[in-house]
């Protein structure tokens, strides 16, 4: 295996990575750092938890080895949590270079000290940078290298405009686009914005770390499914699909017992900040999310990850599962499907979600252990209309069994 050294990242920063056993390239570092040493644009579309971050960031500091004006450097994100966690895995790096760290939802005041005590490196989210461009807090002129990180969702309708602005305000920076799922019509904006770059398409190999099941279940036992699940497990994140819908949700399961915390868009961002430290620091078992939660968030211990509501699009789903099984690790999700979800389900299996094995919801739990059926997702009857002699025959404990994803 390639060594850091090896592709041309400094001592001292090798020094940093070492110190957190971070010692050889994986796939998508080695395939994209050298390019993005020579000064090379890159798109990097790879799994969720594979590495990209490092990727982006290591070329990065070695263009603001030197000091000079700034910022040099700009990593523009969708979500103020991923902007958070970018920073930290930064200043985790040891490089000396300054940062300022921009998000909407708190004051003005730490985010203007640290612009005006020079940066060369600015990390956030696209509303509050034009913001401070448009105070006057913030040039652009000197960036010269610019990483749009969850680049699909930088260009869908929500960012587009505002993400186009900033990088008007920019004198042809190298450019890095990096996501998990790359949409057709991102190509578009690739050939818009890039120059010759290079792809970087890393699939995983061999057998998925991830354990995915179907729960069919009706929508009246729903929520007795899931927590009895729940107190079988800690370090679960729980997605629903609107901002309401997981407010009530998260009240239920407190209701219920549990310790869980509720993560969503309506929130100030010191609750949103606290949440997370519950979260990480494993005061709260469970978060409740809307997808704020479902990109680049890496919180270590989780095992599991539940689809309580269906997302709309595959790929959200392909983001939301990624919270788990990430850099190495093993992991599970749940998506949970009622009569009521059928039509749903079928488009995003029509958009490429994964076929996955059915999970029955009465054979979930017992003595302790998971049980598959194995099941066709699209097969019509329910699992608990099979024999009992079947079920026997064909259930297995959900930690010896691998479900891959197609």
């Amino acid at each position: 295996m390639q060594t850091f050294a090896e592709a041309g990242v400094s001592m001292p920063i090798e020094a940093a990575l070492t110190r957190q056993k971070i010692t050889n390239l994986n796939q998508v570092q080695s395939e994209s750092i050298p390019a993005l040493l020579v000064g090379r644009d890159v798109v990097i579309q790879s799994p969720t938890g594979s590495g990209k971050t490092l990727a982006f960031l290591l070329p990065l500091l070695d263009r603001l080895a030197e000091p000079a004006a700034g910022p040099r450097g700009l990593i523009v994100t969708p979500t103020r949590e991923l902007a958070i966690q970018v920073e930290a895995v930064f200043k985790s790096l040891d490089s000396g270079r300054r940062s300022a760290l921009l998000y909407g939802g708190v004051g003005y005041h730490t985010q203007t000290l640290a612009l005006k005590r020079g940066v060369d490196l600015v990390i956030g989210t696209p509303g509050r940078i034009l913001d401070m461009i448009e105070k006057r807090q913030v040039s652009l002129s000197r960036v010269e290298y610019l990483v749009l990180d969850e680049a699909d969702q930088m260009f869908d309708a929500g960012f587009s405009r505002d993400v186009e602005k900033i990088m008007g305000l920019t004198y042809n920076p190298q450019t890095v686009l990096a996501s998990a799922t790359m949409p057709d019509w991102v190509s578009r904006m690739i050939d818009k914005h890039l120059r010759d770059p290079l792809i970087v398409k890393v699939v995983a190999e061999g057998p998925s770390l991830l354990e995915h099941g179907l729960v069919r279940t009706d929508r009246g036992m729903k929520l007795g499914v899931l927590s009895d699940i729940l107190r079988r497990h800690r370090g679960t994140i729980v997605f629903g699909r609107t901002k309401h819908g997981v407010r009530k949700l998260n009240r239920e399961l407190q209701r219920l017992g549990h310790r869980s915390v509720e993560l969503q868009g309506n929130m100030a961002q010191s609750a949103r900040d606290h949440v997370m430290e519950s979260f990480r620091r494993e005061r709260a078992d469970v978060l409740v999310a809307t997808n704020v939660a479902a990109r680049g968030l890496d919180v270590s211990h989780v095992g599991l990850v539940i689809n309580y509501d269906l997302p709309d699009t595959a790929d959200a789903l392909t983001h939301r599962i990624g919270r788990t099984a990430r850099n190495g690790n093993t992991g599970r999700a749940l998506t949970f499907i009622t009569a009521e979800d059928h039509e749903n389900w079928a488009k995003l299996r029509r958009q490429g979600a994964p076929m996955l094995r059915t999970v029955d919801a009465s054979l979930l739990v017992k003595d302790g252990h998971w049980l598959y059926v194995d099941e066709p997702a699209h097969q019509s009857r329910p699992a608990r209309a099979q024999s009992a002699s079947r079920r026997r025959r064909l259930s297995r404990p959900l930690g010896r069994r691998r479900v891959h994803l197609d």
